[in-house]
């Protein structure tokens, strides 16, 4: 891989006040439904032509179903193709918490996992030399761009020339029907040990 994005997961909890849904709704503030109407803001911060996507990907809150939920969680899977994007979504996600969408709840988060992008201008002169090594193996071979997170991000945040993804050629990640051209595997070998002993 040439480029990847960054992901950054947010656990986000949101606290309200709990009450008889029956007996006395009024004295109660949902904290589902607080939840609920940030999630639709949350979501619609995804740009594609930016590179960003916001999911939440799991959603759970209350206790049961005649009580005013007094606690709801989410976790936000956030995804990005530059370094500097961070912080100005980090922001934007701060203002959506931070509003009172159901009077006496509130919103904090906890981050998680964090993944730093792979940009593209950390892995071009490498890949050069990466493609010449594979044409002198025998085999062509293009770069790619991929949202899924790797550990390149870190070295290649830190402005250390990075590729990833340089092992045989398969498909199907994380699923039972994941594969691999075993005939992929000697070649890229040599690749790679043509690019590191070049350097």
């Amino acid at each position: 891989m040439t480029a990847r994005k960054g992901g950054l997961t947010l656990h986000i909890t949101v606290t309200g006040k709990a009450a008889h849904s029956g007996v006395n709704h009024a004295d109660g503030a949902s904290a589902i439904g607080a939840l609920a109407a940030k999630v639709g803001r949350l979501h619609a911060m995804t740009d594609y032509a930016a590179g960003i996507t916001t999911n939440v990907g799991t959603f759970r809150g209350g206790r049961t179903h005649n009580t005013v939920a007094d606690r709801a969680e989410c976790e936000l899977d956030i995804r990005f193709v530059a370094v500097g994007q961070l912080d100005d979504i980090l922001a934007r996600v701060e203002a959506i918490l931070a509003a009172e969408d159901v009077p006496g709840t509130a919103a904090s988060y906890e981050r998680g996992h964090l993944f730093m992008p792979l940009e593209e201008r950390h892995s071009s002169d490498l890949f050069a030399r990466y493609r010449q090594a594979a044409a002198d193996v025998g085999f062509d071979v293009g770069g790619e761009f991929t949202g899924g997170c790797a550990d390149s991000g870190f070295t290649a945040a830190l402005g250390v020339p990075s590729l990833c993804g340089l092992g045989p050629v398969g498909g199907g990640a994380h699923t039972d029907q994941e594969w691999c051209r075993l005939d992929t595997l000697v070649p890229r070998a040599q690749a790679l040990a043509v690019t590191i002993a070049g350097l």
